[in-house]
């Protein structure tokens, strides 16, 4: 499989993410924001950083690069793409998924493992992980608190398009597991029709033991996994409306 890795000025898990597709043995090259082709690959990832130095705001700035054209075109085609942390504040902000990331509540930087309940395992990001795990990644970030209004809230329950929750390790929704203060734990969603996703936390970084924990493969080998068998891998892909004139 070919993956694309976008890098925008001060992304800083471009090649974090590029080891961890490799480790999986699958090729995966980078793309420079001001590309205005992604090439042919079969996955585009958004990596975790500081995109434009955060001004603004996280990812306003970025959602403007030229490759984000391409990445709107590869989406709409139903191609899959992966926002991790910077990545799916990049999303939001190009309105490829809903919502928004705003402040930590305690207005602090976390750098620490977080664990995850995962809430949809019928998608192209989450059909390899077993039902009873709970994941442990990382997180590094000081704008993770996932906001939307009560009607967006209300479509992602109903249409399955949350996929993680902050957790404790016993994949209990507790106040205290809530890093960010993110409404309803949400740690990562989906748009409706399965094939874009954005999470805070960095699967990039739990892809090997000598780094303390491999369960971030899990969400990579779910994306390897749709893409080799569309029709058991969890890949079952909505549609896009059909326009009326």
């Amino acid at each position: 499989m070919k993956f694309a890795v976008l890098q925008f000025p001060a992304s800083n898990c471009d090649q974090d993410a590029v080891h961890a597709l490799q480790l999986l043995g699958h090729h995966a090259g980078l793309v420079w924001h001001k590309e205005n082709s992604l090439g042919d690959p079969d996955a585009v990832i958004v990596p975790g950083g500081f995109s434009y130095g955060d001004y603004l705001r996280c990812g306003a700035i970025a959602r403007f690069s030229p490759v984000m054209q391409a990445v709107q075109q590869f989406a709409a085609d139903g191609g899959l793409v992966l926002g991790i942390c910077n990545g799916f504040q990049v999303l939001c902000e190009a309105g490829l998924l809903p919502g928004a990331l705003i402040r930590n509540r305690d207005l602090k930087f976390h750098c620490e493992q977080v664990f995850l309940q995962t809430v949809n395992f019928d998608t192209p990001f989450t059909n390899k992980i077993p039902r009873e795990k709970v994941l442990r990644v990382p997180i590094a970030h000081g704008e993770g608190c996932y906001f939307a209004d009560e009607a967006t809230l209300a479509s992602l329950e109903a249409n399955e398009q949350i996929l993680w929750r902050y957790c404790n390790a016993h994949g209990e929704l507790t106040e205290s597991a809530n890093p960010n203060g993110s409404l309803r734990h949400i740690a990562g969603i989906c748009n409706a029709r399965r094939n874009v996703a954005g999470l805070m936390p960095h699967p990039e970084r739990a892809c090997e033991e000598l780094l303390g924990g491999a369960d971030g493969r899990l969400i990579f080998e779910s994306m390897i996994a749709a893409l080799r068998h569309p029709a058991n891998g969890g890949m079952h892909l909505i549609a896009p409306p059909t326009l009326t004139r």
